[in-house]
């Protein structure tokens, strides 16, 4: 009888501490969604920011030139 109660106080000690850790993981993860929730990465950059890509529109470019662009550079 000793030895059952001992194992019904691990497994409730087990799942305290689980569904503590559980909580607290969703509350860091919402914590963090709701920090960077707000945070706008499109906006025009500010300073003396460059331009580093040249995209090319549609009709620029051929099927051929496409291909040739996957097969060079894996797009």
């Amino acid at each position: 009888m000793l030895s059952f109660m001992k194992i019904i106080l691990q497994t409730v000690k087990v799942f305290i501490i689980f569904t503590g850790c559980t909580v607290l993981f969703y509350y860091g993860i919402m914590w963090v969604s709701e920090e960077y929730q707000n945070y706008h990465r499109y906006d025009e950059p500010e300073g003396t920011a460059l331009k580093v890509s040249n995209t090319m529109s549609e009709s620029d470019s051929s099927l051929v030139d496409r291909l040739i662009f996957f097969y060079l550079n894996g797009e």
